[in-house]
């Protein structure tokens, strides 16, 4: 079977199942923006939720990495490249423009479509570097750790992730730590693809089926489902049908 005509299904479910902890995340965390959780939950503060955040974004990167390693392997060419680039990263400027309306005082400017735009970027630069992506992600996963600096605290800086503190935002996934997850899964794809790969092309159960489809269409879902969950609870609250 040529390249070009494999299906990454498994890829695919994994990423649906990062999409639908994320989902039930994002749920639970507007049930509390709208008071209707008792006792409230800190998702700022409580490892319960920051712990949760952070596996949940840590596996949709290292997804992305591996879908970089597919897409180079099935033989992408940077105009293919740069089309899908532009979907992600007008979602972003959506994103953004969303977050400013509804909360004003810490809108996105630099969430996780934002950060997985330049990471992709970085990431299909990178690919040539083969298992050199190992040491130079756990760098980048490493250095905002050991070092910081306040130039890097304002709004048009901060992307780098070099903060002396975590600014005041409704997302913030800055390019270091996070872009070392993308190389590590971009360098597990190119391993995989190269030594297993029928751990990417073997075959789905189909209960997983759905996840498939779901991962297929990740970012479509990403964009409406907050818009539908806050759109129903604000409908719910405004008939009367739940209260807080």
């Amino acid at each position: 079977m040529s390249p070009r005509a494999e299906r990454f299904d498994r890829l695919d479910a994994l990423r649906g199942a990062a999409i639908v902890w994320m989902a039930a995340y994002h749920f639970v965390f507007d049930l509390n923006h709208f008071r209707l959780l008792d006792p409230r939950q800190d998702f700022f503060g409580d490892p319960l939720w920051t712990v949760q955040r952070t596996c949940i974004v840590s596996l949709f990167l290292f997804c992305a990495g591996l879908g970089q390693a597919a897409a180079l392997d099935a033989g992408q060419r940077w105009p293919r490249f740069w089309r899908r680039w532009a979907q992600v990263a007008g979602c972003a400027l959506l994103v953004s423009a969303g977050s400013a309306t509804m909360f004003p005082h810490s809108w996105i400017s630099f969430g996780v479509l934002h950060g997985i735009a330049l990471m992709l970027i970085v990431s299909r630069l990178a690919a040539p570097l083969g298992r050199w992506l190992w040491p130079l992600g756990a760098v980048a996963i490493v250095l905002p750790f050991v070092w910081q600096h306040p130039w890097f605290d304002t709004r048009w800086s901060n992307w780098v992730g070099l903060v002396t503190h975590k600014p005041v935002t409704e997302d913030y996934v800055p390019l270091l730590p996070w872009l070392g997850v993308m190389l590590w899964g971009l360098a597990a794809g190119q391993w995989a693809l190269a030594r297993r790969r029928g751990w990417f092309i073997g075959p789905l159960s189909r209960g997983l089926a759905p996840l498939a489809l779901l991962g297929r269409w990740s970012l479509s879902f990403y964009m409406v489902h907050q818009p539908v969950f806050i759109g129903a609870l604000t409908a719910l609250l405004s008939l009367g049908l739940i209260g807080r």
